[in-house]
């Protein structure tokens, strides 16, 4: 696999059905180095990654897709969010007597959240049991229930990588370029049939357009560029000064009084933002030139 994650769409030229296929490595490894999670979260969470990387892309939007889930099982909130098609983050709460031997989510909810930059906020709500799906099928489920397209979901990852790939079936009245031709039942079930035959070794250790050869050699595929994906965080010293401020200016004065100074940590990247008394002298006076501006 290239050094750097990434996710590649394509299309099949003699049937309407669309894929992707995403592929992550470095992003995967960085969120996991920033925490010391349980040998049991770290592939789920390296899913999430997946899924919301390749689920970005198949909607091609500027903005913010995020998978959330609040379960009652031993891990009790996991997200990944994945911003412009290309950057990533993800996190995991879990309880502190966690135990790999019970349920890793149990039941619960996830929602599957799109804040575009312009346009309306927009949220699906899928009840989960990881007792009984894995999170490709509630994500399948989800298409079939919520957007009635058929779609075919496979995850892979372990403690270092992730992996998706994606079949959908498209509309009989969608196009991409000069691709008009109505799905069937015959095609879509061969194609399901070799994407099934995909193994972890491959998708972890070979390039998007090797995996597609192998799998859809007799088939024509067009495949676009890549599209490079990266870990990033959102985080930074003015939006921990944001923070700050919302607590008020007596509420914030007192404990810095009292402690010497206020920290914020990062949940995602555990960054730490030192705010000294001065500093948050400052945030007020600076949000109190704004107020009167």
């Amino acid at each position: 696999m290239t050094e750097l994650d990434h996710t590649t769409r394509f299309l099949f030229a003699d049937c309407a059905v669309r894929g992707e296929l995403t592929q992550l490595d470095r992003s995967v490894s960085e969120v996991l180095s920033k925490h010391h999670y349980p040998s049991a979260i770290q592939p789920l969470l390296g899913q999430f990654m997946a899924a919301a990387a390749m689920l970005s892309d198949t909607l091609k939007f500027d903005g913010t897709l995020s998978l959330q889930v609040r379960g009652s099982g031993q891990v009790r909130t996991l997200m990944a969010e994945c911003r412009d098609n290309r950057a990533l983050r993800a996190l995991a709460q879990y309880n502190d007597d966690f135990d790999d031997r019970g349920p890793i989510l149990g039941e619960g909810q996830m929602a599957i959240t799109i804040e575009p930059k312009q346009g309306q906020r927009y949220q699906g709500v899928v009840a989960i049991n990881d007792t009984d799906l894995s999170l490709a099928q509630v994500l399948e489920d989800y298409f079939q229930q919520s957007e009635q397209i058929r779609t075919r979901i496979w995850l892979f990852a372990d403690q270092h990588k992730a992996a998706g790939l994606m079949l959908q079936a498209m509309p009989q009245s969608a196009s991409e370029g000069d691709l008009d031709i109505p799905d069937d039942d015959e095609n879509w079930s061969r194609l399901m049939l070799l994407a099934s035959t995909l193994k972890p070794e491959e998708v972890f250790g070979l390039d998007a357009q090797t995996v597609l050869h192998r799998l859809f050699h007799e088939e024509q595929v067009r495949l676009y560029p890549p599209r490079p994906l990266e870990f990033e965080c959102t985080c930074s010293a003015g939006r921990s000064g944001n923070a700050i401020v919302t607590l008020g200016a007596t509420e914030a004065l007192a404990l810095v009084e009292e402690l010497g100074h206020i920290d914020i940590d990062c949940q995602f990247c555990h960054e730490r933002y030192v705010f000294k008394a001065d500093d948050v002298r400052q945030l007020f006076s600076a949000s109190a030139d704004d107020t009167l501006n």
